[in-house]
């Protein structure tokens, strides 16, 4: 499996217009956090975890000719708002794109781009498929997938394990019963937002302290804001197994 962190960082992780925090005025290509997405390629496929604003740039940035489905955490725009530009892979490849979320996730889309569903198909609108899912595992081309049932505050969201890699984004609170569907994992990724406390996400010792307990061969951050620091000084804080991901960053496993 190849995995390719399309996305690393958060809303508050781009560049802010006027900021001049040290991240923000960084020249290094690691302090550069598009909105948090991976691509994975297994068994011949190739799948997407979220879709956000920033979709389209990271698709052509890492030349990915062809995409099998989408998956969805959860309803969040900047999960969600580039699902429109899945249009050119409904042309090149001209099949209807299949995307997998929970029925939530997936009414909301269905609101938020309700031209797709109006039952008008004038030419060039995006074709898609929906398959609910729910915490239980399920099947795409072959590949199982299990759910993991983290929250976001009080919004219940999904993580994903797949093989022996799992990853999760948009969480402050994973049960116990789902740390269990984790654990023997080679590789974690985890969001932590920054090194203060957060309602909705993991700091970065509440991460760091998870994944102490998890043990995974090797572990990133990610959904990185620009508040959590500079990612050359923050990696000197880190346990060894644990790495600060960055967009453009590949894992093989």
């Amino acid at each position: 499996m190849t995995i390719t962190f399309l996305g690393t960082g958060t809303s508050q992780g781009v560049p802010v217009i006027g900021c001049t925090c040290k991240v923000c005025q960084s020249l290094d290509f690691r302090d550069k956090r598009l909105r948090v997405s991976v691509h994975l390629q297994i068994n011949g496929k190739s799948l997407i975890i979220d879709s956000g604003p920033d979709f389209r740039q990271q698709v052509l940035r890492e030349r990915i000719k062809r995409l099998d489905g989408l998956l969805f955490t959860h309803e969040h725009k900047d999960h969600t708002s580039g699902l429109d530009d899945i249009r050119a892979y409904n042309f090149m490849q001209g099949t209807d794109m299949p995307l997998y979320a929970e029925e939530r996730v997936l009414k909301q889309i269905k609101q938020e781009f309700a031209y797709i569903f109006s039952g008008h198909n004038y030419p060039g609108i995006p074709r898609v498929n929906l398959f609910p899912i729910t915490a239980d595992s399920f099947e795409f081309e072959g590949i199982k997938i299990q759910p993991i049932r983290v929250k976001h505050y009080k919004l219940p969201v999904l993580g994903f394990r797949i093989n022996n890699f799992t990853y999760i984004t948009d969480a402050n609170y994973i049960p116990e019963e789902e740390i269990s569907k984790i654990a023997g994992s080679e590789v974690i990724v985890l969001n932590a937002l920054r090194k203060e406390p957060h309602i909705s996400h993991f700091s970065l010792s509440e991460a760091v302290d998870l994944l102490i307990q998890l043990n995974p061969r090797q572990a990133y951050l990610t959904h990185l804001s620009h508040l959590m620091g500079l990612h050359q000084e923050v990696e000197t804080e880190l346990p060894d197994f644990i790495r600060l991901a960055y967009d453009g960053l590949k894992l093989e496993l």
